[in-house]
């Protein structure tokens, strides 16, 4: 189906999808610890009569049972030799066979288990070959479209939309999890996702699973907010609780429809059910679905994001300051560590001025002797872990920009589209592609126009040829070019008139490089400070600055209340209070002890080595250096991230940094110091196979001084029993991350105890709470890593062992 007959069908109507099968294969007999993909091909009547029942209870689309069907998820159960693109072919023609007339097969696709660089181990062009595999086999099964579900991380949600389109013309629709929280593990916000997928390409975006309907709501909410697409939600029946034994979602259908149907309020045009619904769940809720759907809002004017953050001139509510810092021209220091593939530089550069007020960061790595795509690329993968700040790339080089665009896991911005054939004929169409914003500069090949009329027709012609690939004045910004008054007189005056026919006459946001004015002229400052002032009162939207320069903060505050930007003034007013007792700047760390420490605070695992060698030479001991400087940092990005400053990836480069560190001392460390602190035997449940979060568990807790026995995944509970009491353990810790698995950790639990197995269990994962942990018996229950160790160091009071 293509995307224009499949958006006309949602027009008309909510599309309803089908609900649960997992649990419903296993009502029917599959047993646990199968692989699940498999167990359908050798038993296709079971899938086969679970969707038919969602189809006679309403649904317009069922999904292909090819959840896992991905080579790293075929290996988990030793399936190293299947034939990908078949094994898909085959599972979405099961469900082709009993779709009725006008009734839609959804290709299914799903998370891998691993997280995507940068946020993870494994290598982004890694996961998009992964998903193209699966596509193919999806589109030659019959798939009317795909969809990408219960995504944790918008890095592996990109790599698999970016796969789909690159391999089919089937549109895709995107769902993520979001943790109660309201971000997705790896720290994603609702409207940042939404921002990030839509413009990529995405035909729909949501969620599904992780939570019931009422948690969805705002969820939702975000994301009609912010998007021009359809919203897609596909919550749990509830939260799972232990009846009897077994795993239950106690969410009946009734509710669950009166529930689901305040998401469609929301403003969800296409709706289902998740984890613990029935064909009972969806023949209530298309009973009760109201026709036609929620209409479409308006999308903000210009949306940027990070991975953590969503930023947009009319969200700023002020004038947009795009830092303008992270450019090598001039800077020999900066030029040197880009040579030598040292990004510390850049790091604080990006720190500082974010710090200072930029909403945006230009990145600029062009200069000789680099290899600039490779640079660029890299610059791209550290800041989108460094900041939450959006990253304008500045380049002519398309095959950076390509580089750059193409991993960095947020929408970006390109700097600049002319009407320069290069650029019109190899940069727009790499923009277009990866879903950037667009800064129009009103240049041709036959120079830099003088006149305001002139930029305008350029700028004209240039949105044009951007409309071609989709653009709309919603996408870009327009240059108003400015020149140096020294060498021209009419020159800020031109500029001037360029961004008033720009913002009021062709509607479209529009920036300035401030400093170019002021080139070559004494007391730079005042010139910069009255340009400004008059451009934001003709309606200059951004302006490429160094923040931290002294004036431009107040003169920026000035402005906006001049132009009749800030209300009541109540901007100015706050914004002075703030200029006149500025924050005491803390002082780059000259103490070796405390710059090994900021290298783990700011997750800088590269330059790490080097501080902990600095300390040692300055006569730091290992042991000092362990407990008075690392401990303590790796507690304070703990602290951090409880109170969500910081998110899952900062919170892994952090780790990373510390485990560097112990490397390096360990030769000089005693193998049982007073840093050990316990022996904890962790594992993944008897029938699943997911581990990223039991990984950083273990990552966490060597961290801090416990000796991890990791037995891995699909861990049986007499080997979890066994080896506790071998090696004499003083804490059990257990994930699960499937519903279908909770109640392995009901069995390990008994076991132990059964065996008098004393020692506290602790238990985690995305479909366990503090309530369950409690019915099975447990001793505790850590909702993350942080909350894991935490929770360890509490109950590992006094290890009897170190030996």
């Amino acid at each position: 189906m293509n995307a224009d007959a499949l958006a006309h069908r949602i027009r008309n109507r909510v599309l309803l999808l089908d609900g649960a099968t997992g649990t419903e294969l296993q009502r029917r007999g599959m047993p646990p610890g199968v692989c699940p993909e498999m167990w359908v091909l050798e038993h296709p009547g079971v899938i086969q009569e679970i969707q038919e029942a969602y189809f006679e209870a309403g649904s317009d689309a069922v999904f292909a049972f090819t959840f896992g069907a991905t080579r790293p998820k075929l290996r988990e159960y030793g399936h190293v030799d299947e034939s990908i693109p078949h094994l898909n072919e085959r599972l979405v023609q099961l469900s082709r066979r009993i779709a009725p007339a006008g009734r839609l097969v959804a290709g299914d696709i799903a998370s891998t288990g691993r997280l995507v660089a940068p946020f993870g181990p494994c290598p982004f062009e890694e996961a998009v070959d992964v998903f193209k595999q699966q596509v193919t086999g999806l589109e030659a099964g019959g798939a009317d479209f795909l969809i990408i579900e219960t995504m944790m991380d918008i890095q592996e949600a990109r790599a698999a939309l970016i796969a789909a389109l690159e391999t089919c013309d089937l549109p895709v629709m995107v769902t993520m999890t979001f943790e109660p929280a309201g971000r997705t593990l790896t720290g994603t916000p609702p409207d940042a996702a939404a921002v990030i997928l839509e413009n990529l390409g995405a035909f729909a975006v949501g969620c599904n699973c992780s939570t019931g309907p009422d948690e969805m709501v705002d969820v939702v909410k975000q994301m009609r907010s912010i998007a021009g697409i359809p919203i897609i939600a596909k919550p749990n029946a509830g939260l799972p609780e232990m009846r009897d034994g077994e795993t239950a979602f106690t969410m009946d259908p009734a509710t669950f429809s009166e529930k689901t149907n305040l998401l469609v309020e929301a403003g969800a045009g296409i709706v289902g059910g998740c984890c613990g619904t029935t064909p009972e769940h969806i023949a209530d809720l298309a009973a009760r679905l109201p026709s036609p759907p929620p209409a479409a809002e308006e999308p903000l004017h210009l949306c940027l994001a990070s991975p953590q953050r969503m930023m947009s001139p009319e969200r700023q509510g002020a004038l947009t300051i795009i830092g303008e810092r992270i450019n090598p021209t001039g800077k020999k220091r900066l030029q040197s560590a880009l040579r030598e593939g040292n990004l510390e530089m850049v790091r604080a550069l990006a720190a500082e001025q974010a710090a200072s007020g930029a909403a945006i960061l230009d990145v600029n790595v062009g200069m000789p002797g680099i290899d600039e795509a490779a640079t660029l690329r890299s610059v791209a993968e550290m800041l989108s872990v460094a900041t939450d700040v959006p990253l304008c790339f500045d380049s002519s080089d398309p095959r950076a920009l390509a580089a750059a665009l193409r991993t960095y896991p947020g929408r970006a911005m390109v700097n600049s589209i002319s009407a320069e054939r290069e650029k019109l004929d190899r940069v727009l169409p790499l923009a277009a592609k990866y879903g950037a914003a667009i800064i129009i500069l009103p240049v041709s090949d036959r120079g830099v126009p003088e006149t305001a009329a002139q930029r305008a027709a350029i700028a004209s012609e240039v949105f044009s040829r951007a409309e071609t690939y989709g653009y709309t004045k919603s996408d870009v910004l327009i240059d108003g070019l400015v020149m140096t008054i020294s060498s021209s007189n009419g020159a800020a005056r031109e500029t001037l008139e360029t961004v008033a026919w720009a913002s009021r006459d062709f509607g479209t946001h529009t920036v300035l490089g401030l400093s170019n004015v002021s080139f070559g002229l004494p007391q730079r400052r005042w010139l910069n400070a009255a340009f400004l002032a008059m451009a934001v009162a003709r309606g200059l939207s951004m302006v490429i600055a160094n923040p931290g320069e002294p004036t431009l903060a107040a003169v920026r505050l000035a402005a906006e209340a001049l132009a009749g930007r800030d209300p009541s003034c109540l901007k100015y007013i706050e914004g002075m209070q703030h200029l006149e007792t500025p924050p005491a700047a803390r002082p780059p760390a000259t103490d070796p002890g405390q710059a090994a420490r900021d290298a783990v605070v700011n997750g800088d695992r590269d330059g790490i080595e080097a501080r902990v060698r600095r300390a040692r030479e300055a006569g730091i001991s290992p042991f000092d250096l362990v407990h008075r400087h690392l401990i303590p940092a790796l507690q304070e990005v703990g602290a951090r991230f409880e109170k969500k400053v910081i998110f899952l990836p900062q919170l892994l480069l952090s780790a990373e940094a510390m485990d560097r560190a112990f490397v390096l001392l360990a030769p000089e460390l005693e193998a049982a110091d007073a840093s050990y602190r316990g022996r904890v035997v962790i594992a993944t449940v008897k029938g699943d196979i997911h581990d990223i979060g039991k990984n950083i568990v273990a990552l966490m807790l060597r961290n801090h001084g416990f000796e991890v026995i990791d037995l891995g995944k699909d861990v049986a509970a007499e080997r979890i029993v066994d080896v506790t009491e071998a090696r004499n353990a003083d804490l059990i810790m257990l994930s699960a991350l499937m519903t279908t698995t909770m109640t392995q950790m009901a069995t390990t639990v008994q076991q132990a105890r059964a065996h008098g197995v004393s020692v506290p269990i602790v238990v985690g994962g995305a479909v366990v709470n503090d309530r369950f942990a409690e019915e099975i018996g447990a001793d505790g229950y850590a909702a993350d890593a942080v909350g894991a160790v935490k929770l360890a160091r509490e109950l590992v009071k006094a290890p009897r062992s170190s030996a």
